[in-house]
């Protein structure tokens, strides 16, 4: 692959500290100008995320992908069959893309991930049929089936990974589903191995939501600082502003390491297992007061992934402050979260939240996305 001359940009530094920097955008107009290898090759982008509302914005928002709907609905597809094409169809471009890298590092790296519908958040059985027909559909070892990381889809996790398969596991805000997710990667790899089947190039990560904790936690911070007279409340409950979301993370990257250096992990290691990164998502800014690389200067460690908008890449690129910071105060991460116990705020109830209303959200832009295709077939045919 070609290299650029010049300094090292900040995404590339990231490297040499084990973290990989993923795009969390797809656009068919990113593959075929050639803007994504661009960003590959010049950039140090080693992956890509995708999710429903990307895609929504994508197939929805112009006329990109008008032409091809067209096409498949002459076809006689329906508005889920012609979504499927095209996502099918980008995905596989995608991990097209990042085969070298892929190839590279040995099945390390490289990898695009693809969400299975989010109507099926809640159905086990549903998730793990669906994940089977798209890891079948894209057929490359790149890939990644996103699996949400709700109770019910924590077997088809373990389903998925004895089967081989790549999972992105999506929506995680809370460190004690995060160790669940954990308990059901080792599961899958365990009965991976139990089965004879080889473990050296099955690879998960989890998917650790960030900047939607501060946009949950602050407003409620900024409710009790208005109703306090006292002063020296106000202060303490002002520096908490902008800190849970990085706080559970580093907590997080706490339990990521405890598992995952302790004795079961090792035996599943010595046959050829590779650890569950930690992957930082939602990181881009939503509060204009904070720094727009907030939530990727201060989340660099070892084996971890972030995945940005193409703002927050550009952003990054631009004064990115690359160094390893996500255990730099853990003891400081959990006085802080505990003091917004004191303060009266739940974590563990606006951790609950957001899992909901992630699949939501999600759900709502996979319906929006159909009835817009649905609206183009039928002007199509």
């Amino acid at each position: 692959m070609s290299r650029t001359s010049g300094p090292v940009r900040p995404a590339s530094a990231l490297m040499a500290l084990g973290q990989s920097l993923w795009l969390d955008y797809i656009h068919r107009e990113l593959l075929e100008s050639g803007e994504l290898r661009r960003l590959i090759e010049q950039d140090g982008i080693r992956g890509v995320t995708s999710n429903p509302t990307i895609f929504e914005q994508a197939i929805a928002g112009g006329a990109a992908y008008d032409a091809a709907i067209a096409a498949l609905a002459r076809e006689g597809k329906d508005a889920r069959g012609i979504l499927k094409a095209l996502t099918v169809a980008d995905v596989g471009g995608a991990c097209d893309a990042f085969a070298p890298i892929y190839e590279m590092t040995e099945g390390g790296d490289g990898f695009v991930s693809l969400e299975v519908a989010p109507d099926l958040a809640h159905d086990t059985a549903g998730t793990i049929a669906e994940a089977k027909r798209l890891w079948a559909a894209v057929g490359r070892p790149n890939l990644m089936i996103k699996v949400p990381g709700t109770p019910e889809g924590l077997p088809a996790i373990t389903a998925l990974l004895a089967e081989g398969i790549n999972v992105n596991v999506t929506l995680l805000f809370a460190v004690e589903m995060y160790q669940r997710v954990i308990e059901a990667y080792h599961a899958g790899l365990e009965q991976r191995a139990a089965a004879g089947r080889p473990l050296d190039r099955v690879r998960s990560v989890a998917s650790f939501f960030v900047s939607r904790v501060d946009s949950e936690v602050d407003p409620q911070l900024e409710a009790r600082i208005a109703a306090t007279a006292d002063p020296a409340q106000k202060v303490r409950l002002e520096a908490l502003l902008g800190t849970a979301a990085v706080a559970n993370a580093a907590v997080a990257y706490q339990a990521y390491e405890a598992e995952f250096s302790a004795p079961r992990f090792r035996a599943l290691m010595a046959k050829g297992a590779a650890v569950q990164r930690p992957l930082w998502a939602s990181t881009s800014t939503k509060n204009p007061r904070f720094p727009a690389t907030m939530y990727v200067d201060r989340l660099i460690g070892p084996d971890t992934v972030n995945t940005v908008p193409p703002a927050t890449l550009k952003a990054f690129q631009d004064h990115g402050r690359p160094a390893r910071t996500i255990d730099a105060d853990v003891a400081g991460a959990r006085r802080q979260l505990a003091a917004l116990a004191a303060a009266g705020i739940s974590l563990t109830a606006v951790t609950d939240h957001l899992v909901t209303d992630g699949v939501a959200k999600f759900a709502k832009s996979f319906a929006s996305l159909l009835a817009a295709i649905e609206t183009k077939r039928a002007a199509a045919r």
